[in-house]
């Protein structure tokens, strides 16, 4: 029998606030008024394209690398992503002075792949369908007695990212208001655990809804039978960001009874929104940080009160972002 992992609770976030504090980019939380008319609710954007990097992802690598003890370090870190945690975990281990290794599959965004690169980073590539990505990862980190830094799978990771809920709150706060709604764009499910630490325990009442491409609702099917479930299938969206197989198994515990709730949108339905943020909203964001608000858009979200949309990540190429404005 597996060990029971390890949980972050809601003190690791305020550690991790305190960690991030003048390194991570604090991003605005802004109101919209096109949204909020057309949903009705009164809705507020949390910008993550903002961030180092482009995505929420450097929270959780700068939170868990730089815990790294310090005879540790020179050995570096490994991570496994298809480019966002790629590019925060390069990002980060450079801010330290540390080498790092990305375990990239070969599908990757080309944008991700040279900006992970830029960073100093060295990619390894592997076949989303066909190879372990984990066993790749562990085995660098065994031969250089590197440091993994999983991308989601992790407490330190996760309480990173929950530091997106404490700015939202704390924003929110200065306003005279708390959040009925916090959606989030999820894959492995760093994010939205993180999110639910920091939000409910604080504001018990709100609803924190994990949103998922179509077809790949793994947290949607584990909600519904309170284990971890599997997509079919490996690849076959565009949201490059959200293709993990299942809930992970730190975050698992935590979204379970934290959240609880998911909502989809499939390729075509996030192209609309990647389009109606740029013309709207006048934000860029990638197809994997836009779920949330094509959820949002398609009324599937049951939005009242005070909604938040976190919008996760930025980096994406011409090309696709062209395909999407012509959707």
């Amino acid at each position: 029998m597996n060990p029971s992992p390890i949980l972050p609770i809601a003190a690791d976030v305020d550690a991790a606030a305190q960690r991030l504090k003048g390194v991570a980019v604090r991003t605005p939380l802004v109101f919209s008024p096109v949204l909020s008319d057309h949903c009705g609710a009164r809705v507020f954007l949390k910008p993550e394209t903002l961030q180092r990097t482009g995505s929420f992802k450097f929270r959780g690598a700068y939170n868990r690398i730089s815990q790294i003890a310090e005879d540790r370090r020179a050995a570096g870190v490994v991570a496994c992503s298809s480019g966002n945690h790629a590019q925060g975990v390069a990002a980060a281990a450079a801010l330290l002075g540390m080498p790092a290794v990305i375990v990239m599959p070969s599908d990757a965004p080309a944008l991700k792949r040279e900006r992970t690169l830029a960073l100093g980073a060295e990619v390894v590539d592997y076949d989303r369908t066909r190879d372990d990505r984990d066993a790749i990862a562990a085995a660098i980190a065994a031969e250089r007695g590197a440091v993994l830094v999983p991308p989601y799978d992790d407490p330190d990771v996760i309480a990173g990212q929950g530091t997106v809920g404490l700015e939202i709150l704390e924003d929110l706060a200065a306003l005279g208001l708390t959040p009925d709604l916090v959606a989030a764009n999820t894959s492995g499910g760093g994010l939205v655990a993180g999110l639910a630490l920091a939000v409910r325990t604080r504001v018990p009442t709100a609803r924190i809804v994990a949103c998922e491409p179509t077809g790949f609702e793994d947290h949607a099917a584990s909600f519904r039978s309170g284990q971890r479930e599997r997509n079919a299938q490996a690849t076959g969206s565009f949201c490059d960001a959200l293709l993990a197989p299942t809930p992970g198994a730190v975050t698992f515990p935590i979204t379970r009874e934290l959240v609880g709730e998911a909502a989809a949108a499939d390729d075509t339905e996030v192209a609309r929104a990647v389009a109606y943020a740029f013309r709207e909203l006048k934000l860029v964001v990638e197809p994997g940080g836009a779920v949330a608000l094509a959820a949002l858009l398609e009324g599937r979200l049951k939005a009242s009160g005070t909604v938040v949309i976190v919008l996760s990540g930025g980096n994406v190429d011409v090309a696709t972002f062209m395909r999407c404005l012509a959707a």
